[in-house]
C-alpha cells in the first residue's frame, strides 16, 4: 500500500470523575420511560462516531500489558525518549494497585501473582524504591503467593530479558518447528493465530535469551525461597506419569541439545521466523492486531540485529502508540482495539431501536465498513483451501486475520442498512458469507479464526500455561453465525445448518446453559446460542431451547439485573452469579426475548434494570470485565459493551411489548 499514513487517534475513553458524577434517573420500565431511555442511548452513541463513520471505545485490561511496554523500550533502549509516558505510566501503574497491595487480573478479583509481579518490576525499573510503602506492600503480596517461581510462563520471560530470572527456568522453544514438513502433525498453524503471531518471532529470543542490564533489573527480593535457593523445574501439576510430565521430559532433553549446541538446522530456521515475522508485519506497522504480537515481533527482530530505527521497527513501534491511552497524567496500553467489532454492533443497537437504515450515520458506518473488507488470503488460507477471502478483522488493521465472529456481525449489520450501491453490498456480503460458512470445523461448529484448530495436546505444553494454544470451535460464535443466516436468509446447505445445531446441542451445559467463550460467561454464551437458534427458524419451545431461557430466568438477581463473575471460568458453582451489570443484563434480556419470554416478568424485570440505572446522559456505568480473552488468565472491560447491548435490548423489547 503506497503512502500509507495511518491516523492516530484515541477511543472513547471515560474519565472515572465523569462516570463518578453522572445521575441515575429512577424511572419504572413504562412504555414511555423505555422510550426516552432509547432516546437518550441513541443520542449518547450518535454522538460518540467518528468522522470516519466508526464507533470506537476503549478496550481495557489489566496492568501487564502497560508494563511490557515499559520492558520493550527498556530492552531497546529506546526508554530515553519516553520520560512523559514513563512518568504517566508510574502515576498509573500506582493507581491501578489495589488496597491488599496487589494488581488485579479483572476488576474486584482480589489480586493476581503474575499481574502484580510484572507491575512490581515495571515500578521499580522505572525508579520506585523497593522499600516505598506501596512497592512492599507489593512485595508482601507476592511473597505471601509463592513468589517469583509461581509465577506464568510469560512474567518468567518478561522477567528474564533482564536477568531477574534464569533463561534455564523458562519452557525452551525450537526455533527447528518452522522447518516441519506441512504433512506433520504439528506445524506452527496448529496453534491459534494469537499464539502463533506471538510464538513465532518468541523463537528468536529464545534463541537469542538476551541479557539487558539496567538501573533496578532484578526482583531477588521477590524469591519466597530466596533466589540462590529457587525452584527452576517447570510446574506439573498432574505428575510425572502424565502428559504434561512428557512435556516436561522433552523440554529437558530440548535444554541438553542446547548445551551440547545440538539444534538441526538452526540458522535456517531462524531465517524463516525472521523471514515469517516480517512477512506478517501489516502495511500499518501492526502484526496480528493484538500487543503480544506487537511487542514479541519488535523484541524477536531487535535479537536478529534490527535497531531501533530500521524502518520495519518504526513501523512496529508506531503501531505500539496507537494502542496506548494518554490522558494529562496517565498513560497505559490496550490488548486490541475494537473499531470493526464496536461499529458492527452499534449499527445493530441503533437500527434495533429504531434508526432508518438509511439514516445518514449508519449508512457513513456502512461505507467505513465495506473499507475494511480484507480481500486477501491470510493464514486462514493453510487449513481452508477453498473459501474465498472476503471477512473482517476485529481492528483497523490486521488482514492476516480475520475474524469470523465479526465478519457475521458486520454481515448482519450491512444486510440491514440501505447504502448508496446496493448491488455492490450485496456483491460483497455474498463473499463475505461464503467465506464465513468456508470456515466451518469438521465437528460442526465455527472458531474464531482457523478451521479445525483444535489439537488440544498443544495446551499441555510447559509454553502453554495459559492453555489458549489453540482456537477451537465454540457454541457461542457458532450461535452467532446461525443468527447472521436466519437474519440473512442466505440458502447455506441443510447440511452445515445441521451440523452446526447438533455441535450446539452437545455443547449445552447439563444446568441447560452454554459456556460463553468471548464473553463472561454462561449468560454470554446462553444468549447467543438462543439468539442463533432462534432467529434460524427453530421453535423457542423445544426443548432444549427452553432449558436455557430457564437457566437464565433462574439467575436472575434480586435487583432485577444479572450479572456473572469471570470466576465462573474456574467454579461451576458460580455459573451465572455475580453483581449485576448493564452488558450481562441486555444479553439475559435478549436471550429471554429471542426465546419467547419478551413479556415476561423475568423480562421486565431485566429492563427496568436498565432504565434505571440508565446515566443522565444516556450512557450506563460498568467496572466489571465482561469480555473474555483467555478463560481464566485474560479478561477486558470494552466500554462501549455497557452502551450498545443496553440500547438493544431495549429496541427489541420496545417491539416486543407492543
Amino acid at each position: 500500500m503506497t503512502g500509507f499514513a495511518p491516523r492516530v487517534v484515541q477511543p472513547v475513553v471515560e474519565s472515572p470523575l465523569a462516570l463518578a458524577t453522572r445521575t441515575v434517573r429512577p424511572a419504572p420500565a413504562s412504555a414511555a420511560s423505555v422510550q426516552a431511555a432509547i432516546g437518550r442511548a441513541q443520542d449518547y452513541l450518535l454522538a460518540k462516531q467518528y468522522p470516519e463513520g466508526y464507533w470506537w471505545a476503549e478496550l481495557e485490561a489489566n496492568v501487564t500489558l502497560t508494563a511490557e511496554y515499559v520492558f520493550l523500550h527498556k530492552v531497546l533502549g529506546t526508554d530515553g525518549a519516553r520520560a512523559r509516558q514513563f512518568e504517566k505510566i508510574r502515576t498509573y501503574l500506582r493507581r491501578q494497585q489495589r488496597a491488599h497491595g496487589g494488581w488485579e487480573l479483572y476488576y474486584g478479583d482480589g489480586g493476581e501473582l503474575s499481574t502484580t509481579i510484572e507491575a512490581y518490576f515495571a515500578l521499580k525499573l522505572l525508579g520506585d524504591a523497593p522499600e516505598a510503602p506501596h512497592m512492599a506492600q507489593a512485595r508482601d503480596f507476592i511473597l505471601a503467593r509463592g513468589g517469583v517461581t509461581k509465577a506464568r510462563v510469560f512474567t518468567k520471560i518478561h522477567l528474564a530479558l533482564f536477568g531477574a530470572f534464569p533463561w534455564e527456568g523458562c519452557p525452551t522453544l525450537p526455533a527447528w518447528i518452522m522447518l516441519l514438513p506441512d504433512w506433520f502433525p504439528f506445524t506452527i498453524y496448529e496453534l491459534a493465530s494469537w499464539a502463533r503471531s506471538s510464538t513465532v518471532p518468541l523463537l528468536l529470543v529464545s534463541d537469542k535469551k538476551p541479557v539487558v542490564k539496567v538501573p533496578g533489573g532484578n526482583v531477588d527480593e521477590l524469591y519466597a525461597e530466596g533466589r540462590a535457593n529457587a525452584n527452576l523445574a517447570l510446574p506439573n501439576p498432574d505428575g510425572l506419569f502424565s502428559l504434561g510430565g512428557a512435556f516436561i521430559g522433552l523440554d529437558n532433553l530440548l535444554k541438553l541439545m542446547e548445551r551440547l549446541n545440538v539444534s538441526p538446522r538452526k540458522a535456517e530456521a531462524l531465517a524463516r521466523a525472521e523471514r515469517w515475522t516480517l512477512e506478517h508485519q501489516d502495511d500499518s506497522g501492526d502484526w496480528g492486531g493484538i500487543i503480544p504480537a506487537m511487542l514479541n515481533s519488535l523484541l524477536g527482530l531487535h535479537c536478529r540485529g534490527y535497531a531501533p530505527d530500521h524502518p520495519v521497527m518504526q513501523k512496529g513501534i508506531e503501531a505500539v502508540e496507537r494502542f496506548c491511552i494518554e490522558t494529562d497524567d496517565e498513560f497505559h496500553t490496550q490488548p486490541c482495539v475494537s473499531p470493526v467489532w464496536d461499529t458492527g454492533l452499534t449499527i445493530l443497537a441503533l437500527l434495533d431501536s429504531g434508526l432508518p437504515p438509511d439514516h445518514p450515520a449508519l449508512v457513513k458506518a456502512g461505507e467505513w465498513l465495506l473499507s475494511k473488507q480484507i480481500r486477501r488470503d491470510g493464514d486462514w488460507r493453510f487449513k481452508n483451501k477453498t473459501g474465498p477471502a472476503g471477512g473482517w478483522a476485529f481492528e483497523f488493521w490486521n488482514d492476516f486475520f480475520p475474524d469470523v465472529d465479526d465478519t457475521a456481525v458486520v454481515i448482519m449489520a450491512l444486510h440491514r442498512l440501505k447504502l448508496t450501491d446496493e448491488a455492490e453490498k450485496q456483491r460483497r456480503l455474498k463473499l463475505a458469507t461464503e467465506w464465513t460458512l468456508s470456515m466451518q470445523s469438521k465437528n460442526g461448529g465455527w472458531g474464531a479464526f482457523d478451521v479445525d484448530n483444535d489439537f488440544e495436546i498443544l495446551n499441555e505444553i510447559p509454553y502453554g500455561d495459559l492453555k489458549a494454544m489453540i482456537d477451537p470451535p465454540t457454541a457461542d460464535l457458532t450461535g452467532h453465525i446461525l443468527e447472521m443466516l436466519g437474519v440473512t436468509g442466505y440458502p447455506a446447505s441443510p447440511e452445515k445448518v445441521e451440523r452446526a445445531i447438533a455441535f450446539i446441542k452437545s455443547k449445552q451445559e447439563p444446568e441447560g446453559c452454554w459456556w460463553g467463550r468471548w464473553g463472561v460467561n454462561y449468560i454470554y454464551g446462553t444468549h447467543m446460542v438462543i439468539c442463533g437458534l432462534v432467529a434460524l427458524g427453530l421453535d423457542p419451545r423445544e426443548a432444549f431451547i427452553m432449558r436455557g431461557t430457564q437457566w437464565l430466568n433462574s439467575c436472575q438477581n434480586e435487583d432485577g439485573g444479572w450479572g456473572e463473575t469471570c470466576a465462573s471460568y474456574g467454579d461451576r458453582k458460580l455459573m451465572g452469579v455475580g453483581k449485576s451489570t448493564p452488558s450481562q443484563t441486555a444479553w439475559a434480556v435478549l436471550g429471554l426475548m429471542a426465546g419467547g419470554e419478551g413479556k415476561s416478568d423475568c423480562a421486565r424485570r431485566g429492563v427496568e434494570y436498565l432504565v434505571t440505572h440508565q446515566n443522565d446522559d444516556g450512557s450506563w456505568t460498568e467496572a466489571e470485565f465482561t469480555g473474555t480473552g483467555f478463560p481464566n488468565h485474560f479478561y477486558m472491560n470494552y466500554h462501549f459493551y455497557r452502551n450498545y447491548f443496553p440500547l438493544m435490548a431495549l429496541g427489541r423489547y420496545r417491539a416486543v411489548a407492543k
